[in-house]
């Protein structure tokens, strides 16, 4: 035995990490899956910055309005965006920085690989 008492054996295997129930896992993978295009990503790390309509994404990200439209579409489904109408505008907003951490750090991942 290590001094402190702590040793590392190879042979030991850990016990295994606690599971979340099958509908959290489930509702998990959605996210994931609704975050999964490169449209959305940006749509993400647009919506961090501030709050906006579909014509200043449009703007932003130079894809179509029907298109951005259909992204809004499936990340509102999911839970990771919601709008508020503002006059004949929705404005766009994420739910919570929780999914945009997960959106900025795949994102610093892939530029260090």
């Amino acid at each position: 035995m290590a001094i402190g008492g702590h040793t590392h054996d190879p042979f030991v295997s850990a016990p295994p990490a606690p599971i979340p129930p099958k509908e959290t896992l489930a509702a998990a993978g959605d996210i994931l899956r609704a975050l999964a295009a490169p449209v959305r990503i940006a749509i993400v790390l647009q919506l961090r910055e501030s709050e906006r309509c579909v014509h200043e994404l449009v703007g932003a990200l130079g894809v179509t309005q029907p298109l951005i439209s259909q992204h809004l579409r499936v990340l509102k489904a999911a839970g990771v965006v919601q709008g508020e109408r503002n006059g004949r505008e929705v404005l766009y907003r994420l739910v919570d920085d929780h999914l945009a951490h997960i959106v900025v750090d795949a994102v610093a991942h892939a530029e260090e690989g």
